[in-house]
């Protein structure tokens, strides 16, 4: 999914001191106001399928339709985008400049320092974009070090850090702002490989005669399989609008309507997750 977000050390130290529910001191009147208004402002990043504008003008993807039916739940009719690059989207959070963050954003104990997360409302796994016939082999971070393949991903991406992890050198990553830049540099042979989530990846190269992507896959975290939940973000004071987004959330995995709302976007049962936040944090 999602795609370039500068290096993640740049989100914050790690650790996780914000997911708990007391990080405002009455926990943030947002959703009133919210309420008020009649509409909230969605932060989404361009980012075919969890949150764009289609061709036609209008706002879609996994993110922000969930966003929709969660929002009218909660007494707010209308959602309105503001669109900007992945990398600034924390900073746009806390800045004001919209009132959540909707862009199937990955939680991990960086972000979590910075905002705090609702409970993810899907699971993913990697996938490369190679030139057709995939000619270096290349199915895991590991594959790409040992291979010696020239290597892009998107700005602040998670697959920077598994990159880094696997032995890759960091400032010899290409960052470029999206997936679709990664793949015109892979048609183009600028780099051999451009690492994303495995639904992105998928859907960017259907038209292509140059690319392809491979099977998903299991990134290493610490020498360990990891998966990745992606969620919605949200400053650090207003726990009670994330406590009320979650308890609809739940109602909405529960049920099963959360799969028919994502399943138009590509998502599967085996994107349907019960992580929680506190877990992809650190605790």
């Amino acid at each position: 999914m999602l795609a370039g977000l500068a290096s993640l050390g740049a989100l914050g130290a790690a650790g996780c001191t914000r997911v708990a529910s007391a990080s405002g001191k009455d926990g943030g009147d947002l959703l009133e106001r919210l309420r008020a208004q009649g509409v909230v402002r969605l932060g989404i990043a361009g980012e075919i399928p969890f949150g764009y504008i289609d061709r036609d003008g209008n706002l879609t993807g996994e993110a922000p339709e969930l966003a929709k039916v969660i929002f009218k739940r909660l007494g707010v009719d209308r959602v309105q985008p503001v669109p900007t690059e992945f990398g600034s989207l924390i900073p746009g959070l806390n800045s004001q400049q919209f009132d959540v963050v909707a862009a199937g954003m990955y939680v991990n104990p960086e972000r979590c320092e910075q905002v705090i997360f609702a409970d993810p409302d899907y699971q993913m796994l990697d996938s490369f974009i190679v030139r057709k016939g995939n000619p270096k082999g290349l199915h895991s971070y590991r594959d790409v070090v040992a291979k010696k393949a020239k290597f892009a991903t998107g700005t602040g991406y998670a697959e920077i850090q598994y990159a880094v992890e696997a032995g890759y050198e960091e400032s010899d990553i290409l960052i470029v702002p999206d997936q679709v830049a990664g793949l015109n540099a892979v048609e183009a042979g600028r780099v051999d490989v451009f690492a994303g989530t495995a639904l992105t990846t998928r859907e960017v190269v259907k038209k292509s005669s140059k690319a392809e992507a491979t099977k998903p896959f299991t990134p290493l975290v610490k020498g360990e399989p990891h998966t990745d939940g992606g969620a919605f973000a949200f400053r650090a004071t207003e726990t009670r609008l994330r406590d009320a987004f979650n308890g609809e959330l739940r109602k909405l995995k529960k049920s099963g309507e959360l799969l028919r709302i994502l399943r138009p976007f590509g998502f599967t049962e085996a994107e349907m997750t019960d992580l929680t936040a506190k877990e992809l944090c650190g605790g």
